[in-house]
């Protein structure tokens, strides 16, 4: 397989492997290649999907916990003022 640089791309050959192998006459050793280059692919995209549900966590609990301080701050702050 050649070296897949993005998620585009690498779904944009997962489709095309996808095409031939629905539509087109092909013999048995070719399928079986472009079978096998797709399971890497689906490998490489399933991967990076991984990769980006975590960040994704990470960015939504680092928010909420922003969020959370901020809002204990701002009570300290009005307790303070009503005393």
């Amino acid at each position: 397989m050649k070296e897949t640089k993005n998620f585009e791309n690498a779904l944009k050959k997962l489709e095309n492997i996808t095409r031939k192998l629905e539509n087109e006459d092909i013999s048995l050793d070719e399928s079986i290649e472009l079978f096998e280059e797709g399971v890497k692919l689906v490998r490489f995209l399933q991967t990076k999907l991984n990769e980006v549900e975590r960040k994704v966590e990470i960015l939504i609990k680092e928010t909420e916990e922003k969020f959370k301080l901020e809002d204990y701050k701002e009570d300290i702050e009005e307790d303070i003022e009503e005393v």
